[in-house]
């Protein structure tokens, strides 16, 4: 204030003003109160804004104190998933946490959910990427971590409507249904014994997988110890994902790696980069003696679309590479834990596995195998996968966005740059959203009509917006035709001991204590599983 009053001070008691306020015109009175009156009330207004623009610029979030230089490192909880689901009931739906010098912001309500992921989309539509996603992912070069703009634009393309679009997987049903028939016929070997069945449901996705990828270039028993490999780095690799990174809240200490988890997932990505290399010359030398390996894969197309893409958005070899190792990590891990945590949910309610089973006894009777073309047909088993992804979503904070400017969500400001989870694990169990939300009850998805096109905030599991899941059609159908032949095929039990239906937090949401269960055969003929 004390600027303006000085400068009233000089003007008025300069000369002209003066004169012209002493001027003897009468007429001119009623004018000059009315001017002076306004530059009072325009000096008192200017000083008001300024006043109000600064005390009104949006505050940040609330959140915990923390440590100086450490913020609130030192208490975060391996479980982070419910560990911010708790500090969101003290500090509300949208808090913020000083992680070493980067600011990490959660959201755990659909209203401001709806505000990052659709209002303000393209703001939030990059990610906050972690050293060891550089390293597993060629530099950040897949469809995951690759900045929003051209290049992500054209790896969208080519996974959408290329690898996972129906039409593709419609060509390629014969593989998931061998896949499937040689899964039943080794679980009919094991009857009676104890089987894990994460472990045997991911073998079958990842061969699926690679079939789609590479099918005419690897056969028979390379394949089987591939499929071994893969597993135990695949595991290996989403553990140090969602591992926190010490490289990630110092830059400056990056390339110090004082955690040793660079070095790590380097070592796992070199044995993919290995498997890569391989095949892919494989695939070359084949394709110039003239053979096609027993018919077309989408490693051909890639290697196609490599030598003759478009110039101003080049498809490289690294890119090619990335979207392998997208494939196999992001499509094994997630649908192998859902059917798990699915078997697991049935197993635990005697109630919902005699539905289960009379509905595909009705749909497809006991003389036959599941085929994809009854899974339409099954309501109830569509309604237990949608609720054992509202209570285990695959992705329980889905991939970190990073906003490219600074933003206002909820009415508190979001810095440029900084990490924000999206707690889609707290918002399928808020209680204000869902009745009885700790409870397994598939008939909630009968009376409701949910889906997975990322539109309802309440109930997002494969993510929404432009950085939505792009495989969700892939896993819908690997997921439900997996259950559908299992809980057909075979009635399950339990070992002696009580089911454990506990989590372990990572970037993919696992069992921690992996599920192992007895099959017995339901199938009426025993050369149905042969």
């Amino acid at each position: 204030m004390k600027p303006i009053s000085d400068f009233l001070r000089k003007l008025t008691s300069s000369r002209e003003w003066s004169l012209w306020w002493e001027s003897s015109n009468s007429s001119d009175e009623l004018t000059r109160v009315t001017l002076a009156l306004a530059l009072i009330f325009l000096a008192i207004y200017w000083c008001a804004w300024v006043f109000i623009k600064k005390q009104g610029a949006a505050p940040p979030p609330p959140g915990p104190r923390g440590l100086p230089l450490l913020g609130h490192l030192p208490f975060l909880d391996p479980e982070l998933h419910s560990y911010f689901a708790d500090l969101a009931r003290i500090y509300g739906p949208i808090l913020q946490l000083r992680l070493g010098s980067k600011v990490g912001v959660v959201v755990s309500s659909p209203a401001l959910t709806r505000e990052v992921l659709k209002d303000q989309d393209v703001t939030f539509a990059n990610r906050d990427v972690p050293e060891a996603a550089l390293e597993a992912a060629y530099g950040g070069s897949d469809i995951v971590w690759t900045p929003y703009g051209p290049e992500w634009r054209m790896l969208r393309k080519v996974c959408v409507r290329e690898m996972l679009s129906s039409t593709t997987l419609d060509s390629v049903y014969a593989l998931r249904h061998r896949e499937i028939r040689q899964t039943v016929s080794h679980l009919y070997s094991q009857a009676g014994l104890p089987v894990n069945i994460g472990e045997q449901t991911f073998l079958t996705v990842l061969n699926v997988i690679t079939s789609m990828l590479w099918g005419g270039t690897v056969k028979g028993e390379e394949r089987t110890s591939l499929g071994a490999e893969f597993r135990q780095v695949v595991t290996e690799m989403t553990e140090l994902l969602g591992k926190p990174n010490i490289s990630d809240f110092y830059s400056s200490l990056a390339r110090f790696d004082l955690q040793g988890i660079k070095k790590q997932m380097k070592g796992l990505a070199l044995r993919f980069d290995g498997i890569f290399n391989s095949i892919i010359e494989q695939r070359m030398e084949m394709d110039k003696e003239g053979g096609n390996g027993g018919g077309k894969d989408f490693l051909q197309y890639l290697l196609k679309l490599k030598d003759e893409g478009d110039s101003k958005t080049p498809f490289t070899m690294t890119h090619l590479k990335a979207l392998l190792m997208d494939m196999v990590v992001g499509g094994t891990d997630t649908t192998s834990n859902t059917v798990e945590f699915a078997m697991a949910e049935i197993m635990n309610k005697p109630e919902v596995m005699k539905k289960v089973e009379q509905e595909l006894e009705a749909v497809v009777g006991k003389d036959n195998m599941v085929e994809e073309s009854h899974i339409q047909k099954l309501p109830y088993l569509y309604a237990v996968m949608k609720e054992t992804l509202r209570l285990h979503p695959a992705l329980p904070l889905l991939v970190p966005h990073c906003p490219s400017e600074p933003c206002i969500v909820g009415g508190f400001s979001i810095p440029k740059g900084a990490r924000v989870f999206v707690n889609v694990w707290a918002i399928h169990r808020d209680p204000s959203i869902w009745k009885n939300p700790m409870e397994f009850d598939p008939e909630r998805f009968l009376r409701g009509a949910w889906d997975y096109s990322g539109n309802d905030f309440s109930y997002f599991p494969f993510g929404s917006g432009r950085r939505i899941c792009a495989g969700i059609a892939m896993a819908e159908r690997m997921t439900m035709f997996s259950l559908a032949t299992l809980l057909h095929s075979f009635h399950w039990k339990l070992p002696e001991g009580k089911l454990d239906l506990s989590e372990k937090f990572g970037i993919v949401l696992k069992k921690k204590v992996p599920l192992v269960a007895i099959p017995t055969p339901r199938l009426s003929d025993a050369a149905l599983y042969k």
